[in-house]
């Protein structure tokens, strides 16, 4: 095993495992201080970016191993690549998230009701465990049913 193959592998395992591990445990740190009244914009930012580093890296390695590199259509097949990523990943969930702004707005519901409220930060603290234990759950189901497992 030469240097090159080590750093590959240590990058794959620390961006395919350990970073999303990280993001869980980050962003059920912020839910336990957002319901307890205490900061947690630092812990929601840390999970945030472990799982955006983690898919920055899983973007690159397929954006990269598509064709090689010595293969003229190189960069036409990755303008491809990023251009379904963005139309076919990022443009639903922005199109969801602007209908449910919609409703809220249309419904009056960010003007009449202030997040200090504690019975209302208690409710969204237990919406957001039950989302994020459902999106940890979700994600191990993909892996157990993966051909490979995780690598």
């Amino acid at each position: 095993m030469d240097l090159y193959t080590g750093l590959l592998n240590l990058t794959n395992w620390a961006g395919n495992v350990i970073l999303p591990t990280l993001a869980g445990l980050f962003l059920s740190f912020a839910v336990v201080c957002f319901s307890k009244g205490r900061d947690y914009h630092h812990w929601m930012y840390g999970g945030f970016m472990s799982l955006m580093v983690s898919g920055l890296l899983r973007m690159v390695e397929t954006f990269t191993s598509q064709l090689a590199w010595s293969n003229p259509d190189l960069y036409w097949n990755s303008l491809l690549n990023l251009t379904n990523w963005v139309a076919n990943v990022l443009l639903p969930l922005y199109g969801a998230l602007q209908v449910a702004l919609g409703v809220l707005h249309f419904g009056g519901i960010l003007e009449r009701v202030h997040i200090g409220h504690s019975y209302l930060r208690n409710f969204v603290s237990a919406g957001c465990c039950f989302m994020i234990s459902g999106l940890l759950r979700l994600a191990e189901f993909f892996v157990e049913q993966g051909t490979g497992g995780v690598s």
